[in-house]
């Protein structure tokens, strides 16, 4: 199984817009971060999690030529905004499985209205099947045993997914006890760290560090990383043996 880091950046990615913050100026090409995604594929199977602004970009740069299938993390923009572009996977496939949690496929419905039409829908609009992802449920997608977990964005419900011995936690701020007991024995976490100070609705860096010696994964690597966070390679220095920041197009096999 080999892990793709589509993206590794937060909701503005890297560089910002008009910035001139020295992260953003930087020519090293771990420091540039397109918005968070991950792509998780074998011989056989391909899917995706989340699917946001930078998906076109993202699937060109990865030379992705199927995707069975999309699991959704939570609602917001930086996850979800280029659902539209999965429409050259349509042409070729059919219709695309999408998994998330019902409030999540209800608010996809409402902002993607022309993708769900049943009646006279465009004939070039992308074609979706929704499925429920609902916690403590498991679900297969190919060869993928893939387990939900269920954490919070501040206030809001994310799942994140353990398939096989990898899990992928994104936009996460804190997690129950129940949750954490279905992160044993992984070879591979990946975890969000925006930045050093603490944020209401993310991990910081100490938050995610805190997180990987409570789980104890063979390996971590952080995602869903903000600017202020520092230079990739001044960042990776000061990090413990086996914990990692991810960079976009990294691409690891377990």
């Amino acid at each position: 199984m080999k892990i793709y880091f589509l993206g590794t950046g937060t909701s503005q990615g890297i560089p910002v817009i008009g910035s001139k913050h020295s992260v953003c100026q930087s020519s090293d090409f771990k420091d540039k971060r397109l918005r968070v995604s991950v792509w998780i594929h074998d011989e056989n199977n391909s899917i995706v999690i989340d699917c946001g602004p930078d998906f076109r970009q993202q699937m060109l740069s990865s030379r992705c030529s199927k995707v069975d299938a999309i699991l959704f993390t939570h609602e917001h923009s930086d996850h979800t905004a280029g659902l539209d572009d999965i429409r050259p996977f349509n042409f070729k496939q059919g219709e695309i499985p999408i998994y998330a949690h019902q409030r999540v496929l209800e608010n996809l419905k409402r902002r993607f209205d022309y993708i769900f039409e049943t009646e006279n829908k465009y004939p070039g609009a992308p074609s979706v099947k929704s499925i429920e992802v609902i916690n403590n449920k498991k679900f297969s997608i190919g060869n993928f045993n893939i387990i939900p977990i269920n954490a919070l964005h501040g206030n809001l419900q994310v799942f994140g997914y353990r398939i096989n011995d990898f899990c992928y936690l994104t936009d996460v701020k804190s997690i129950d006890s129940i949750e954490i007991n279905k992160l044993k024995n992984l070879k591979l976490l990946v975890i969000n760290a925006l930045r050093e100070e603490p944020h209401h609705s993310h991990f910081n860096l100490q938050d995610a560090l805190d997180f990987v010696t409570l789980i104890q994964p063979e390996k971590a690597y952080f995602t869903h990383i903000s600017h202020v966070l520092g230079f990739h390679e001044e960042v990776q220095k000061k990090l413990p043996k086996n914990v990692y920041l991810a960079y976009d197009n990294l691409e690891i096999t377990i």
